[in-house]
């Protein structure tokens, strides 16, 4: 089992470190975006160079390649968002008489050009990789998609912990999208659907008969668990945020003790998305 220890060690430390960087460059002064938007675009090129250079190898290095470059393509959707240069058509609070569908959309208006920057991203993944044995960095991308999609859906439809304290001043108005509720019912269907996957990969990497297959399958694996625990984060009476406190520049403690009204909220208009991982 000793062989499974690498590739899951590197994976928790990659997605985390990348994870601060972004929370602490999007801390820093809005003058400083448009340096890091240029360092980011830089590493996503190098990212999407690495992705067609490893399509065709097939060994341990070539999947810890692979899943470093789909990591970096990723932190490049992150930071276009976060930092305000691809978001969406809608950068107002959510007027509080909206219900039901009319608010879905205000929502989705938030961030609904960051959501087309991905789909294209993705799509030029799969068309660099299709047909090669490697698309572990594709899978990765894929993966995180869909850590951080299922996420907003959950914050939309509400949960208990929002994670108010890791975004910049200049998204507080997403809170006016989201709910503050013990539960929703997406949840129990997406931590399940994450469940269900995490476990089948995990048997990918467990049958494993080659380096390559046993690095890269871990690496999938280990980021579904994270997947999973993204979710229990949300509702479970933690603080996990704390393992980013390192990386969080701006943190305001009276924003986020206001968060727990999100009624209120509406009126000032402040609030909170998932930054993940």
């Amino acid at each position: 089992m000793s062989a499974y220890a690498a590739p899951i060690f590197a994976t928790l430390l990659l997605w985390w470190a990348s994870t601060g960087v972004i929370l602490y460059l999007d801390g820093l002064s809005r003058r400083t975006f448009r340096w890091s938007l240029v360092g980011a675009t830089g590493l996503f090129l190098i990212a999407l160079w690495g992705l067609w250079a490893t399509r065709t190898e097939t060994s341990a290095a070539s999947a810890y390649c692979a899943f470093s470059c789909g990591l970096m393509a990723w932190a490049w959707q992150l930071v276009t968002y976060y930092m305000g240069f691809i978001t969406g058509p809608n950068e107002s609070p959510c007027p509080p008489h909206l219900r039901g569908w009319r608010r879905f959309v205000a929502a989705v208006g938030t961030s609904l050009y960051h959501e087309i920057a991905i789909i294209f991203c993705a799509v030029a993944l799969v068309a660099m990789t299709a047909g090669h044995p490697n698309q572990i960095g594709l899978w990765t991308f894929l993966i995180l998609w869909w850590m951080h999609t299922s996420a907003k859906l959950n914050l939309y439809f509400g949960a208990p912990n929002l994670s108010a304290e890791l975004l910049p001043e200049h998204l507080r108005y997403l809170v006016t999208y989201m709910r503050r509720r013990p539960m929703n019912l997406f949840f129990p269907l997406s931590v399940t659907a994450s469940t269900v996957a995490t476990a089948l990969i995990a048997q990918k990497a467990l049958a494993a008969t080659t380096a390559f297959e046993l690095v890269g399958y871990t690496i999938l694996a280990t980021l579904m668990v994270l997947a999973v625990a993204e979710h229990w984060f949300l509702v479970a009476p933690l603080h996990a945020n704390a393992l980013w406190s390192w990386g969080v520049k701006d943190v305001h403690p009276a924003d986020a003790t206001d968060c727990r009204d999100i009624d209120s909220m509406r009126v000032v208009a402040i609030d909170v998305t998932r930054i993940v991982s």
